[in-house]
């Protein structure tokens, strides 16, 4: 009876208690993330589905082509991006990642553009993306850019009622010179730049950064036959000048750069390429007293851009 009695007792002894190791399951975890990188969450369903779309669906050309989609990977360059203002379609996250502070700024980056699609995906994936890259678990995918053609740029400026300016790429190769003559032909009213279609810089992402948003507002057109495009433009009345150490006039002196003008840049090392040149109405040279051989294309760009707006203010 007694063996009874204490079965049916509603009475608890002491308890072993958690000594404290339960105290880590009631601390916060950070800011919830966006539905779209939760498993499971309907908005993650849909973002996924939209990505398989994307690898899917065939790239359009325009008239002056678009360029293949561009993948930045790595904390740091995924949120340098996202603060320059690189245009971006999809943010890959890997799963289970650490949720570190580059990685919360990130989305937070992503969340507050807009018309950027999260997708959670795992290290495989990622690394398949990557070919093997240290992602560290953020990839961004920049959409293609969508080139002008040559026509476009001076038909814009004749529409606006004004002579065309504009700069044309011969032989750069390194992005950040576009993305800084970009940013030249914006600040000093030009109209665009020209490109050739080969060995030539793009419109990368890191184009984009160095033309600090300029970019956005200044078109970038392709060329397929760089001097069948200048031959255009001179065929509709606008003077081809290039720029030359052993050019035959200073940009001081060429009245021209006040009219319709093409400015053509060569590379650092090469100059411009032999065709080119021939094509040029006009070889112009930088005065440099300081002695120095040449400028990168971004500078050069800059002064005689500078000069030519001065005559035509």
């Amino acid at each position: 009876m007694a063996a009874n009695n204490r079965r049916m007792s509603g009475k608890k002894g002491a308890q072993v208690g958690s000594g404290g190791q339960r105290r880590k399951g009631l601390e916060g975890k950070g800011p919830t993330p966006p539905a779209e990188v939760r498993k499971g969450h309907k908005k993650n369903r849909v973002a996924n589905a939209k990505a398989k779309q994307a690898v899917r669906r065939p790239t359009a050309r325009g008239r002056g082509g678009r360029s293949t989609s561009e993948l930045v990977v790595g904390r740091n360059p995924v949120v340098e991006a996202l603060r320059e203002g690189v245009p971006a379609s999809m943010l890959y996250v890997q799963q289970f990642i650490d949720n570190d502070e580059r990685v919360r700024e990130a989305l937070q980056l992503a969340a507050e553009r807009g018309g950027i699609n999260l997708m959670e995906a795992p290290r495989p994936e990622l690394d398949r993306m990557t070919n093997g890259l240290n992602h560290q678990g953020l990839v961004l995918q920049v959409p293609p850019y969508e080139y002008a053609h040559p026509e476009d740029l001076a038909n814009a400026a004749y529409d606006a009622g004004v002579d065309p300016l504009i700069v044309a790429l011969d032989g750069v190769t390194d992005p950040r010179n576009l993305g800084a003559v970009v940013r030249s032909v914006s600040a000093f009213a030009g109209h665009g730049v020209v490109v050739p279609e080969r060995r030539a810089a793009g419109m990368t992402a890191g184009a984009w950064k160095t033309s600090a948003g300029a970019a956005a507002r200044t078109p970038v057109a392709r060329a397929t036959n760089l001097t069948r495009a200048l031959e255009a433009y001179k065929k509709a009345g606008i003077a081809i000048v290039g720029l030359a150490a052993d050019g035959e006039h200073e940009i001081g002196e060429l009245a021209a750069l006040g009219g319709p003008v093409v400015i053509v840049v060569g590379s650092e090392g090469k100059g411009l390429s032999r065709l080119v040149g021939e094509t040029c109405d006009y070889r112009v040279r930088i005065p440099m007293p300081g002695g120095a051989e040449s400028l990168n294309a971004g500078v050069a760009a800059g002064i005689v851009l500078y000069e030519a707006a001065r005559r035509r203010a």
